[in-house]
């Protein structure tokens, strides 16, 4: 059957390259405007595989028991264990065994119990997609997709396959993998060579979603093949590193054990130079080497990182490994996303403009408003929330806000056309019944695209000069405009009739606002001595917007506007400005890994945040991977060290806290432990220097 495939020019390991002509691509993929039929479907099932990510495989319970049995201090353990068997102390060598058995258990126990919360974590791929076969529309798995499919996209869908668009046009929401918020524009048409792939305006990607417009796409990969599946392999490749309390609990270990092999050799050459039997000296030493092995540390620490990770999940992180509670307490950078970690991903409308008023509240305030709710496609069930654009969400959730509520049943009812959002256009319009039986156009869409249409007289300067404004506040604005048609008109044969002399009422200015409680653990963080950084593929003016909203930045704030182009240079001297925190806009996969690089160069310790599947590899780079639980794709989960339950900043700061806790914990029985070996040690060495005269307190 792949003989078969191949014979046609198609291979399992071949991608094709998505910016050929359209018929050439069509010609490689052997596929048509009436899609693939069924039973050529099934065939390219059997030899692509199923159009989903392989997980990383996951560690055998029988491997994960053997690393905890073997951890250096285990070792140790399990070394006086057999001392104290040879000495013939049987009671202590099966305690210390019970120790070391116990402790593996509830490590092993607890770890697990982590893996299990991060997979019970909904998927990111849609379960169905609308695919032509045979020449009719079907809904099928959105698994069973093969290269060649042709798909259906429209407003509302989750993309499920790396696809080119065939024909219309999308706004496609493609944060998860560039961490930009504000939608792009995805069309039909010929590509853009000299771009990166995630810009080139006919592709759409695999776990990202359809906002607006509608298309049909061919499928050109799948699976393992797509931009999901690629950096999700990167992130897989990356070994992960021993934290710092391993190795540091590691160098415990050997020189512990060094300090009790010197003591006991000590020892026995002292017994028998003071005439001690040499059985005895040998007994004596080897009760002592067992007497200086701290069978205790292990399990105390164990219960101490299992305490601090029981507390950290209570308060919304789950952590997957033990030792990264440590971690958590030993960080002094953090490099965050924007979307959902600082800011709540919800647009708000936050600033209107208008001619009249500029942008104090005035009378046309409420018309544009109106005017702006009624121009959009959200809706809702009763009592339900809206769902939609989120653009249009904000706009109808807005104008209730100001008393100006849009009920969709009634905004339809009074709809007389639509022209749907075209992202070539950049506008929408919409003919609606006013006063008196006249008919209305109300079109909104970019300054740049609206601001031609007016009718002459129309302050289109000042009208660009405050987009400029609100745009450089970091603000995503739309221009709203209207006609009023004269009385008796008809509805507008098509939008070139509709959308001519318009009318402007104004701009609007939507916002991803800040959470409320960034600002407090930023100061926070601050006060602990921790670095912030932003590391986003979000614009530099909207980056560097909410970073002064939060704090970050204070006393000084660099903003790295094309962080791709930066060199290890010019990086390594950034992050060695005293007092500075940065922001990296327009960031890649590459960006991320390269900052994280960096400062662990530095001797940081870095926890870096992130949510879609670009930020998957610098989440296993850094020392602590911080991933998102609701927002967050399950290839930056698997990648990461601690999930936040809710995709919160201060979440994190208050997780360093809980780990600064456990790290002085256990330091301070590390203390206690070096401490009470002298009482130990001492009646030993007086016992044998004085050949036995001096008796021992305890046997």
């Amino acid at each position: 059957m792949a003989d078969g495939l191949a014979d046609r020019g198609l291979a399992r390991d071949v991608v094709p390259d998505p910016l050929e002509p359209l018929p050439l691509l069509r010609r490689e993929l052997h596929t048509g405007p009436a899609g693939l039929s069924s039973r050529e479907a099934a065939r390219r099932l059997a030899v692509y595989g199923p159009n989903e990510v392989r997980p990383a495989a996951k560690t055998g319970v029988l491997q994960e028991l053997l690393r905890q049995l073997a951890h250096p201090l285990a070792l140790l353990l399990w070394a006086a264990a057999a001392l104290a068997f040879i000495a013939g102390i049987d009671v202590l060598g099966w305690a210390i065994v019970a120790v070391v058995l116990v402790n593996a258990a509830f490590a092993l126990v607890q770890e697990r119990q982590a893996e299990k919360a991060v997979e019970t974590l909904a998927r990111y791929l849609p379960a169905q997609a609308r695919v032509i076969r045979d020449g009719q529309e079907r809904h099928v798995p959105a698994r069973d997709l093969v290269p060649g499919d042709l798909i259906v996209l429209e407003e509302g869908d989750r993309i499920a396959a790396d696809a080119r668009l065939t024909e219309g046009g999308i706004e496609a929401d493609l944060s998860m993998l560039t961490g930009e918020s504000t939608p792009v524009e995805r069309l039909a048409g010929p590509g853009l060579k000299a771009v990166p792939v995630l810009q080139e305006p006919n592709l759409v990607f695999s776990g990202t979603s359809a906002t607006e417009g509608q298309a049909r796409a061919i499928v050109f990969a799948t699976g393992d093949h797509t931009q999901l599946g690629r950096i999700a392999a990167l992130s897989q490749r990356t070994r992960r590193e021993p934290s710092p309390l391993e190795k540091q609990v590691k160098k415990v270990a050997w020189l512990i054990a060094a300090v009790a092999v010197a003591m006991s050799a000590v020892f026995l050459v002292t017994g028998v130079a003071v005439g001690l039997p040499l059985t005895d000296s040998m007994m004596f030493a080897i009760g002592l080497l067992v007497a200086n092995v701290p069978e205790g540390l292990l399990p105390t620490i164990t219960l101490a990182l299992a305490v601090g990770v029981r507390v950290l999940a209570r308060q919304g992180a789950v952590i997957k490994r033990l030792s990264a509670v440590e971690t958590l307490g030993s960080t002094n950078v953090i490099c965050t996303d924007k979307t959902g970690t600082l800011t709540r991903n919800e647009m708000r409308l936050n600033a209107l403009w208008t001619p009249e008023h500029g942008t104090e509240p005035g009378p046309g305030s409420t018309a544009l408003v109106r005017a702006a709710a009624l121009c959009t496609t959200a809706a809702r069930e009763p009592d339900g929330p809206w769902h939609g654009d989120p653009t249009e969400i904000a706009l109808v959730d807005g104008a209730a806000q100001r008393a100006v509520p849009a009920d969709p049943a009634d905004r339809d009812a009074h709809r007389r056309a639509c022209f749907r959002f075209d992202p070539r256009l950049r506008l929408m319009s919409v003919v609606q019944a006013a006063d008196r039986g006249r008919l209305r156009v109300i079109t909104k869409g970019a300054p740049e695209a609206v601001l031609p249409l007016l009718a002459g007289g129309e302050p289109t300067r000042r009208a660009q000069d405050a987009a400029d404004t609100l745009a450089g506040a970091g603000m995503r604005v739309l221009a709203v405009a209207e006609r009023d048609l004269p009385d008796g008109a008809g509805v507008p044969s098509g939008r070139q009739q509709a959308e001519r002399d318009l009318h402007l009422l104004g701009l609007v200015g939507l916002y991803d606002p800040p959470r409320p409680e960034v600002a407090a653990a930023v100061e926070r963080c601050h006060r602990a001595g921790l670095t912030v950084h932003i590391v986003t593929g979000d614009n530099g003016a909207t980056a560097a917007a909410v970073a002064r909203s939060v704090g970050i930045g204070v006393p000084h704030l660099r903003v790295i506007a094309q962080s791709e182009a930066i060199d290890d240079h010019e990086l390594d001297h950034l992050l060695r400005l005293p007092g500075t925190e940065i922001v990296f806009a327009r960031s890649s996969p590459e960006t991320k890994l390269k900052v994280a690089d960096a400062l662990r160069a530095h001797g940081q310790i870095v926890a870096m945040t992130g949510d879609g599947v670009n930020d998957a590899p610098a989440l296993h780079r850094a020392h602590i991977g911080v991933a998102m639980g609701r927002s967050g794709t399950d290839v930056a989960r698997e990648a990461s060290t601690m999930i936040l339950t809710d995709d919160n900043f201060a979440t994190i700061v208050t997780a360093i806290e809980s780990g600064r806790r456990v790290y002085d914990n256990v330091r301070k029985f590390i203390v206690y432990i070096f401490a009470h070996l002298t009482p130990e040690v001492v009646p030993f060495l007086v016992f044998a220097l004085s050949g036995g005269t001096v008796p021992l307190p305890l046997t």
